[in-house]
């Protein structure tokens, strides 16, 4: 894409969502640690399913540490990969505590020193909680990024640098946000529905999928029956 290309692009998605914002339901930032980190392989509806009791009760660190490593498996059962999750969760507030006066970090080279909490997580937290820009690579945004040509790369950390050099102002803080969404909800990894995408012209997919499924099938229904008359 070219640089008017890539303005146009984050134009549109701006225009149809203004304020986007992470689907993770948090309530400050060491919440919103806890929900990035067990967002791993794992939906954000299911998530927050899972945290809407756990930050009813624990909002700090030092509440997480008296909560337990059992106590927090109990909630988070629900969760893929929840025991390794759940020893993450406690060490990061364990570690909260002792080495940050039980506040999350700014900075992404102290964020990932935290038990289970890697550079998408890291940029999650400094974007959601601190306003930064910075730019979350994912399954969707590295998908995005690849599939319309926006940031192509063989690595998250490739796509991000793209995403790093390309996207301009005043899009970056939200860029991420806009990425995740359209790939979650229309950029899709099986089926994109790009016969109601924004930014379909500017997309350098070849393989578009121009029409919803049951015009799809209704189209080749005639053909089918003709064939099997013709057998008949």
């Amino acid at each position: 894409m070219t640089k008017d290309q890539i303005f146009e692009f984050f134009r549109r998605l701006a225009e149809d969502n203004p304020s986007p914002e992470t689907e993770l339901e948090y309530g400050n930032p060491f919440q919103l640690v806890v929900a990035v980190a067990l967002s791993a392989q794992a939906t954000d509806v299911g998530v927050n399913k899972a945290t809407r009791h756990l930050f009813a009760r624990v909002h700090t660190p030092e509440d997480m540490v008296a909560l337990g490593e059992e106590g927090l498996k109990d909630h988070i059962r629900t969760i893929g990969l929840f025991n390794s999750k759940a020893k993450n969760v406690i060490a990061l507030s364990q570690r909260l505590i002792d080495h940050f006066g039980s506040e999350v970090p700014r900075d992404r080279d102290a964020l990932v020193t935290l038990p289970g909490v890697g550079r998408k997580t890291a940029n999650v937290v400094m974007n959601c909680a601190f306003g930064m820009e910075t730019f979350a690579v994912d399954t969707h945004v590295f998908r995005v990024g690849n599939r319309t040509g926006l940031a192509k790369g063989k690595t998250p950390e490739a796509v991000e640098a793209k995403l790093e050099k390309r996207v301009p102002q005043p899009f970056r803080r939200d860029a991420h946000h806009w990425l995740i969404l359209h790939g979650r909800y229309i950029c899709k990894a099986r089926t994109p529905e790009c016969w109601r995408c924004p930014v379909i012209d500017l997309c350098s997919y070849r393989q578009k999928v121009l029409s919803p499924p049951e015009k799809r099938n209704a189209a080749a229904a005639p053909t089918k029956i003709r064939a099997k008359e013709q057998g008949a």
